[in-house]
């Protein structure tokens, strides 16, 4: 009897259900565990039921349903920092000028940017005291200074400060991004104001870090290039903080970056190793046992050499179930399999989901599952080589048309040189990682012949190389594709819709598909026709001022900027609104838009108006004026400040316009000023 029809996979979506509506939900955390308690007992009652009565009711099936969306609720709010007991927001109402002297650990190392290098802390003490909470941790650079290592202890005097939400339209939110991670606030320093206090490992993190550094220091005396030691460290060891710009872009450009990405697919070339190394011990006595006990471990150490990333944990947890099913000697099904990693590590990490890899590592390992094998049927391969070559083409196309809309979502543009390296690296990648790992394990040994590292360099130097002719063909790079959120969802119920469609050509299948198509022709009519809103934009730019006026989907901007088609918040926001065209033009002293009018003030501190009243006042290039008579004259609904002006002028015009009570709009505090119309 099928009490409940439902599988795991089912679970799992409910589960993945409840946690989106609790990114949504502020509160509701009582609420959330008492409907699960209660779902769950109506479901053991029901079950009791059906099992006495040999019937299935409706409603148990509903009860498990909301018990498992309950949870899903659940799970991410007790994972939310800000709700533990001793986190540092419960202890301390932060203000922003003032200094707390502050104990931390280095919990992860960040690729450094421009001007600072940037790492994870966990908060040890604020003052007197004791804390937890993760924060991002800024400090400027400093060549003579040595960079901090995990696990490191630290204290110094710093001022709390919040992460910033963008302050242009269609920017980036590295906010948002940063609280999906529990990081609310950020501190910036120098090196010269820390305090060491320890410098003792005691964290998985902390002792991986020792190991990969061991490993770094042991492949010194061999001469590998910098480049080829990024490429190890990425390959073998999950860490890309040392890449070069050039040499991540190359590989992103060429479909081919997640070579570089510790994920599903290193790990399942990893557990293929491990079961033919630790063959011979099915031949002892609880041989299996210790064979799978030895794999899994190797696995989740592998797993902690690589950072814990969200991509890593994932599959090395989807592996640790298919590597105890195949020495159990039981047939494992990958959907389930899929589906029981996945639902473990949200209910352990609910955050994972908002990851990008781990989306698109589920996303690649589905479609691959579902899609190769009916990409591989259309031809039967009668020689090895073309046996291999169709393999791994069919693979790749799977797994590409299961990224390909969230890729375009979120990258908006599509390699379409993916096949051709992908044809070549992939079947190279179980040898470069066996191969690597007896470079390390050797090296480490002091015994690696220098002849076989050099051989090794120049593998990795041929397939940077390679990727790097495959990237320049831009011709081939699809780039500034515009993708939102809607067409992602029709996306993929489309690609969902033609794989039933093609497995069973039944009547529900068949009117699923149909639906799906009119949705997107739908969506793309409506599309094609609907005027956007008129809207007028002053962006926030340092030390420049660039104005827009949005007609119709074609932007005009008036700028002082020399390389405008450069600038990134310009092509950001061309993509997003998907525009056509895009015209240039000096900046004037007045604008017009529908019945309000707009007076620009620049540095020579100018204006004269008689003959009508402007709305809007933008002062720009730091124009010496006296802004109350300015306002006495004028009388303006607001007064704007862009990125152009001095700090200290604006702090004086913010208190003028408080005096005032006329509003004012700085765009390094309030973002891009945009008014539709």
């Amino acid at each position: 009897m099928k009490l409940l029809n439902f599988s795991i996979l089912k679970l799992t979506l409910f589960l993945i259900i409840g946690i989106l509506l609790g990114n949504y939900i502020s509160g509701f955390l009582v609420e959330s565990v008492l409907i699960s308690i209660a779902s769950l007992l109506v479901y053991g009652f029901g079950v009791y039921i059906a099992y006495r009565q040999l019937q299935q009711a409706f409603w148990v099936g509903i009860a498990l349903m909301i018990a498992m969306i309950s949870l899903g609720i659940v799970s991410l709010k007790l994972h939310e920092h800000y709700n533990f007991k001793n986190h540092y927001s419960k202890h301390h109402k932060l203000h922003k000028d003032s200094i707390y002297k502050i104990q931390f650990s280095i919990r992860e190392i960040l690729k450094s940017g421009n001007y600072r290098d940037k790492y994870v802390i966990n908060l040890l003490k604020v003052d007197t005291n004791k804390v937890s909470g993760k924060l991002l941790l800024n400090i400027t650079k400093d060549s003579l200074a040595l960079h901090l290592e995990i696990d490191d202890v630290y204290m110094s005097k710093m001022h709390f400060s919040t992460i910033k939400a963008p302050l242009n339209p269609s920017q980036f939110n590295y906010k948002n991004y940063a609280n999906k991670k529990h990081i609310y606030h950020q501190l910036f320093t120098t090196y010269k104001t820390l305090f060491k206090i320890d410098s003792v490992k005691h964290s998985p993190y902390g002792y991986a870090a020792l190991i990969r550094k061991k490993i770094n220091l042991s492949l010194e005396p061999y001469g590998f290039k910098t480049d080829e030691i990024a490429i190890i460290n990425a390959l073998l060891l999950g860490q890309r903080q040392d890449m070069s710009a050039e040499i991540h872009n190359n590989y992103v450009r060429a479909g081919a970056i997640h070579i570089l990405a510790v994920s599903g697919l290193h790990v399942g070339i990893l557990l293929m190793l491990l079961n033919y190394i630790f063959q011979p011990l099915e031949y002892f006595k609880y041989g299996k046992l210790i064979k799978t006990i030895l794999i899994v471990s190797m696995l989740w150490f592998f797993a902690v050499l690589a950072g814990l990333s969200a991509s890593v944990v994932r599959a090395a947890t989807m592996f640790t179930v298919v590597a105890i099913a195949i020495n159990l000697k039981r047939p494992t099904n990958v959907f389930n399999t899929l589906a029981i990693s996945m639902f473990v590590l949200l209910l352990c990490k609910p955050s994972f989901l908002f990851d990008v890899g781990f989306q698109l590592s589920y996303l690649a390992v589905f479609a691959i599952v579902t899609i190769q094998p009916m990409l591989f049927s259309l031809y039967r391969p009668r020689f090895k080589l073309d046996l291999l070559i169709w393999n791994v083409l069919t693979v790749t196309f799977a797994a590409q048309l299961g990224v390909l809309p969230i890729s375009l979502y979120y990258f908006h543009q599509f390699p379409g040189l993916f096949f051709l390296s992908n044809l070549v690296i992939i079947p190279f990648l179980g040898i470069l990682l066996g191969f690597g790992i007896f470079i390390i394990i050797f090296a480490l040994l002091n015994l690696l012949p220098q002849v076989i590292a050099s051989f090794f360099g120049k593998i990795i130097s041929a397939m940077n190389a390679f990727v790097d002719w495959i990237s320049h063909h831009e011709d081939f790079l699809f780039q500034n594709i515009s993708f939102n959120g809607f067409q992602l969802i029709l996306s993929y119920l489309f690609i969902v819709s033609s794989i039933c469609l093609i497995k069973s050509k039944a009547y529900k299948n068949i009117i699923s598909f149909l639906i799906v198509v009119l949705l997107f022709q739908g969506y793309l009519f409506i599309n094609s026709y609907q005027s956007s809103n008129n809207t007028f934009i002053i962006f926030h730019k340092s030390r420049h001022s660039i104005l827009g006026i949005l007609q119709n989907r074609q932007l005009k901007l008036y700028h002082n900027v020399s390389m405008i088609t450069n600038e990134k918040l310009i092509n950001n926001y061309k993509v997003d609104k998907n525009l056509e065209i895009i015209t240039l033009d000096t900046i004037r002293n007045v604008y017009t838009f529908k019945n309000k009018t707009l007076l620009v003030v620049d540095s020579l501190g100018i204006y004269k108006i008689k003959s009508f009243k402007a709305d809007f006042v933008l002062l720009h290039n730091s124009p010496r004026i006296n802004l109350a008579r300015l306002i006495d004259s004028i009388s303006p609904e607001l007064i704007i400040s862009d990125g152009s002006n001095f700090k200290s002028y604006q702090e004086r015009w913010a208190k003028t316009c408080s005096i005032k009570k006329t509003p004012f709009h700085q765009t390094s505090e309030k973002g891009a000023f945009i008014y539709k119309y």
